[in-house]
Formats: structure tokens, C-alpha cells, sequence
């Protein structure tokens, strides 16, 4: 199942998507946080998060959202299921397919934000 196939890229996808997850809650919670110091320094922040850079970085964000919790319940299907391991390389691509096209579906709403559509 591993050496270099679906299953150790699904766990390596798994371990770095949750990382970049933790990484964003903790933007989150200092952006959130900063109120205590005044309406001043938050809309600063929030300023900064209207640049394009942060706008793409939520793509990004659902991305990694997404294939957390699909890649999650894959793994739930594969331990929970005699049969679930005779489907794991095609579980993990339908995981991919899913993540990309929700991907594909925020880039639809976030680029023309991006290039000052709306």
C-alpha cells in the first residue's frame, strides 16, 4: 500500500494539509485577538487581508479544508471496512478529484474578486 504509491502520498498530504490547517486557525485566532487592543489595529489587519495574496491564499485554504476531511473519511472507510482497503487507490483519487474541483469552484468565485470584478 505504501512505498511511494497513493498511500504515502495520501498520508503525506494528510499530515501537511493539517499543519497548514493549524497554521491558518492560528492566524485566526491572533487576527480575531487583536480587538483587545482596539478597532484601529483590527481593520489594520483586516486591510492587509484584502490584498490579492491573502484572496488567492483562501483557495488555498479550502483546498487544504477539503481534502483534510475527504482524506479523513477515507481513512475512516479503509479502517472501518474489510473491503474498504481493495479501494484505497481509487478512494484517494476520487479525494483529489473532489478537492480540486472545490478548488476549482472557490478560484471561480475569489478571481474575480482578485482583479477587482466585485
Amino acid at each position: 500500500m505504501y512505498r511511494g504509491r497513493e498511500g504515502q502520498w495520501a498520508w503525506l498530504l494528510h499530515r501537511l494539509s493539517g499543519l497548514a490547517i493549524l497554521a491558518y486557525l492560528m492566524l485566526h485566532i491572533v487576527s480575531i485577538g487583536s480587538m483587545i487592543f482596539g478597532e484601529e489595529v483590527y481593520m489594520s489587519i483586516h486591510e492587509i487581508y484584502d490584498l490579492a495574496l491573502f484572496r488567492l491564499g483562501l483557495i488555498a485554504v479550502v483546498g487544504g479544508v477539503l481534502y483534510h476531511s475527504l482524506n479523513g473519511l477515507r481513512v475512516i472507510l479503509l479502517d472501518m471496512t474489510g473491503r474498504g482497503i481493495v479501494y484505497q487507490r481509487q478512494l484517494f483519487y476520487a479525494t483529489l478529484v473532489l478537492t480540486l474541483a472545490g478548488m476549482a469552484f472557490t478560484a471561480y468565485k475569489v478571481i474575480p474578486r482578485v482583479l477587482g470584478g466585485y
